[in-house]
């Protein structure tokens, strides 16, 4: 049986994953992983509770604000600013505010953050026979047994089919599965 490594999605470090599910090369990257994700998700909070508290009618916005709502550095606003490419008022010490319309104009509209649930996107499946692999073809073509198949397509929702005695799962998603694309 010939097992194949990965590639750590933290680290990058290529590894031999003790199950078909594994995507980190050891707890240490998953931890890791984690933290980065829940702090990417709390500065996008944070970031979109700032936004909101921006009214959409206010011609004249900061530049730190024009920063948070288009998603342009503050720095390259500053710049674009000193170099005249961007009409502004300067009402005092860090008081510099610009033209919305002109940062829509040049950035497009406002970013939308993503919202902190993401409804799932349905798939369309062709369950036919042969857009379908058996779970003995699975079982056969990946080397690991039938009850870890079974276990790993309710574990990912996968859809089946039964046609006479064999059940039978779209290929697409168990190429996805099997070759760590699924995760992704």
């Amino acid at each position: 049986m010939k097992r194949i490594n990965k590639q750590c999605l933290n680290c990058g470090g290529e590894f031999l994953p003790k199950t078909v599910a594994s995507v980190y090369c050891s707890h240490i990257c998953s931890k890791k992983a984690y933290k980065q994700k829940s702090k990417q998700l709390r500065n996008e909070a944070e970031i979109k509770a700032l936004a909101d508290k921006i009214p959409e009618n206010r011609a004249f916005i900061s530049v730190p604000e024009a920063g948070m709502l288009f998603g342009v550095a503050k720095r390259t606003l500053y710049r674009l600013v000193g170099q005249g490419k961007i009409p502004s008022v300067n009402l005092g010490t860090r008081l510099v505010r610009i033209d919305r319309r002109v940062i829509e104009g040049m950035f497009g509209p406002a970013r939308s953050l993503p919202q902190a649930e993401i409804v799932p996107k349905k798939k369309l499946y062709s369950l036919e026979k042969e857009d379908c692999y058996s779970i003995g073809e699975i079982a056969g073509r990946f080397q690991i047994s039938e009850g870890s198949v079974y276990n790993h397509i309710r574990k990912y929702s996968i859809p089946t089919r039964q046609i006479g005695k064999h059940v039978y799962a779209p290929k697409m998603e168990i190429d996805k599965l099997y070759n760590g694309n699924h995760f992704l």
